[in-house]
């Protein structure tokens, strides 16, 4: 009984330090302090893509997304196809990612590895128009200066061969997307969200200091960006 106590009482004080936690990462910014004379808004769009538990960044296919990206067109993903509007990456772990096309394919194994430690990839699909009024989707405007940190950003996260990024045969959901392999180990305290983020600080969006979730993320740009 008393090992029982003693058990609860160690959960609820994780919990509480995890919940503090999860509030300080997202109401403190990061960074700090925006530098002077630094410019929040823009005149260029991108999108940031939402379900309850991932977010990706979807870039607007012009000429310089074209050419950043065009090392991808030798894996399969058709960046140049017409009637390609945006280029949308997303980074996570890779067992979960991988095997996990739609909600009804969850299956424990990548669930526990998501929530341990996993190989990382990068997930860069191609789309057509998008519409920014949608509920899953948030516009925010960069300087162009901004977004091509942001491509650079992402473009430093492939991991290469030959300076070629590395595809994951095989592991496409559909003819249109890409797997590819990605630096950093994924665990579900620095997970896709918080790349995300990292890429978006890039790009001069300021969030929280640390946002695992995708609301998280929403409400710390909320509470920074443009402040």
């Amino acid at each position: 009984m008393i090992a029982a106590l003693r058990l609860l009482k160690w959960m609820g004080g994780l919990l509480v330090a995890l919940l503090v936690s999860l509030a300080l990462g997202t109401v403190v910014p990061r960074p700090l302090t925006t530098p002077a004379g630094a410019a929040v808004q823009g005149e260029t769009q991108i999108l940031l893509l939402a379900n309850p538990i991932h977010t990706d960044i979807a870039l607007p296919v012009d000429n310089e997304v074209r050419t950043a990206f065009a090392d991808l067109v030798p894996s399969g993903l058709p960046v140049d196809m017409p009637g390609v509007e945006y280029l949308i990456v997303g980074w996570g772990g890779r067992s979960f990612y991988v095997e996990t096309p739609t909600w009804g394919d969850i299956r424990p194994l990548p669930v526990l590895k998501a929530l341990t430690i996993d190989r990382s990839v990068l997930h860069v699909s191609v789309a057509g128009p998008i519409d920014p009024a949608h509920p899953t989707v948030r516009p925010l405007m960069v300087t162009p200066e901004a977004r091509s940190r942001m491509i650079a950003a992402i473009r430093e996260s492939f991991i290469r061969d030959g300076g070629l990024p590395v595809a994951i045969p095989g592991a496409a959901y559909g003819a249109d997307d890409v797997f590819f392999e990605a630096k950093g180990v994924f665990n579900a305290l620095i997970g896709c969200n918080t790349w995300t983020a990292a890429v978006l600080r890039a790009g001069g969006v300021r969030t929280g200091w640390w946002t695992p979730l995708p609301q998280l993320l929403d409400l710390s740009i909320d509470l920074h960006h443009g402040a």
